[in-house]
């Protein structure tokens, strides 16, 4: 869960969300309030998914330790200070505007380095349940911390809402919550566009499988995305349906599988995401008689996204899958 309450320096007076803290979901920001001082900063209180933070004022040098919520910024026209595996996210994430040259990497996402974040004296940073935790009270001890946990029992139920409500919560932190909102009101209409367009060449109700492949000591891995999982909700807004049920809930959005799993999808139309250099279905499978007895593969169906395209992302990667899903299910 992740909300926050809004506190007037020098006052006494708080603004109480509605609806309450305890019933927001993760990433929605609560009611803002009212105060009786113009000039002293607010403190924005944070309730999120390792703890409370206090953000005084607004931050304008953010650290960021995952890759969607960079893209949170950059869409409402800011850049981080700094940001983890910045090699990792140009090679994955193609979405624009880009990262500015100025923009220090700190680490990896799995383990930043706490010297250079420390250093860029951040006055918040970012990250998610999933890499803090081990690093919580490091890192707020050099600056003030959010922790997002798009896997929580709550929220890996539809993450496409904790995309949208993160994005919010992070547009409100810096100020840009009227940018943010005219970058999801944008989005609604990339939605609405797209499927007109895949209607118009009739692929409306069209299924879809989508992965994101690797390959693991010489063998191929699947991550084929389930229901729960933003880019698969974002497809549904498309009229697209995924064929692909799992065996039991994915709390990531993703099951791991092989080649194995596809027979049973393959009425499907294929879309994956792959890198050039570690290309699975050119490689490992080229030869393999289950992936090559595949009707998906037989009929010609199967789609390559690239692989800078963040099927994790935030509203930048989300608009330019929409556009090379269409681009690639409509032409002739």
């Amino acid at each position: 869960m992740l909300a926050f309450i809004m506190i007037l320096a020098g006052c006494g007076s708080t603004a109480t969300p509605s609806p309450s803290a305890s019933d927001s979901k993760q990433g929605a920001p609560a009611a803002g309030g009212s105060g009786t001082n113009a000039t002293a900063p607010a403190t924005k209180t944070i309730k999120h998914a390792m703890g409370t933070t206090e953000i005084k004022g607004t931050p304008s040098k953010i650290v960021i330790l995952e890759w969607n919520y960079a893209e949170n910024l950059l869409a409402v026209g800011l850049q981080p200070v700094g940001m983890a595996d910045m090699a990792g996210y140009k090679k994955w994430v193609s979405a624009k505007p880009e990262l500015a040259a100025s923009v220090v990497d700190v680490g990896t996402r799995q383990e930043p380095n706490l010297e250079i974040i420390a250093s860029l004296k951040p006055d918040l940073i970012v990250t998610t349940a999933l890499r803090a935790k081990t690093s919580y009270d490091k890192l707020k001890a050099i600056a003030p911390t959010i922790v997002f946990d798009p896997y929580s029992e709550e929220d890996s139920k539809d993450q496409y809402a904790h995309l949208i409500n993160a994005m919010k919560t992070m547009a409100d932190i810096v100020g840009k919550s009227a940018e943010a909102d005219k970058v999801l009101k944008d989005l609604d209409k990339t939605y609405e566009d797209a499927r007109a367009k895949l209607k118009a060449a009739g692929k409306e109700g069209a299924e879809f499988v989508l992965t994101q492949a690797f390959s693991n000591q010489n063998a191929a891995v699947l991550r084929l995305f389930t229901e729960n999982s933003a880019v698969s909700q974002i497809y549904g807004k498309l009229g697209l349906k995924n064929a692909y049920k799992p065996e039991k809930f994915e709390s990531q959005g993703f099951a791991t599988a092989s080649v194995e799993s596809l027979p049973a999808v393959q009425k499907a139309n294929f879309l994956y995401s792959v890198q050039n250099d570690d290309n699975v279905f050119e490689k490992q499978l080229k030869d393999n008689a289950v992936w090559k007895g595949l009707a998906f593969v037989k009929e010609n169906r199967t789609y390559s996204l690239g692989g800078d395209l963040w099927l994790f992302g935030g509203p930048l990667s989300i608009k330019s899958i929409v556009d090379k899903t269409v681009s690639l299910l409509t032409a002739k």
